[in-house]
């Protein structure tokens, strides 16, 4: 457990050391992902010890929102502050998507039937 452990703070590391090496916005962690993603593609998927230890930590991955929340709540008067544009930006940006996913659905269900 502790190897498969390392192994995804190593992954981790690598994506927050190519984040901050090349300057990019993309988050570290999700680089990291990317990563272990291709190694584990390459690899064939991942070994009995990597799997049964994400296993783990997926049953405590609610234990991971308690620092979120607790800020949430730090910086509630920050949210009551901007409540209207934070409002605005979830109403548009959830129309937004709906319709994004509507078109493309429509257009791939217009392909397969074309084909």
């Amino acid at each position: 457990m502790l190897f498969a452990f390392t192994q995804l703070l190593l992954f981790q590391l690598a994506g927050e050391m190519i984040a901050h090496g090349l300057g990019l916005t993309v988050p570290g962690p999700v680089l990291g992902m990317a990563l272990l993603f291709i190694f584990l593609v390459l690899r064939g998927g991942p070994g009995h010890e990597l799997q049964t230890t994400c296993q783990n930590l997926l049953q405590h991955l609610s234990l991971l929102f308690v620092p979120a929340g607790t800020g949430v709540m730090l910086h509630l008067h920050l949210l009551a502050d901007q409540s209207v544009p934070i409002a605005a930006s979830l109403a548009i940006s959830t129309f937004v998507a709906l319709a994004v996913t509507a078109l493309l659905m429509k257009w791939i269900a217009g392909r397969r039937s074309e084909a």
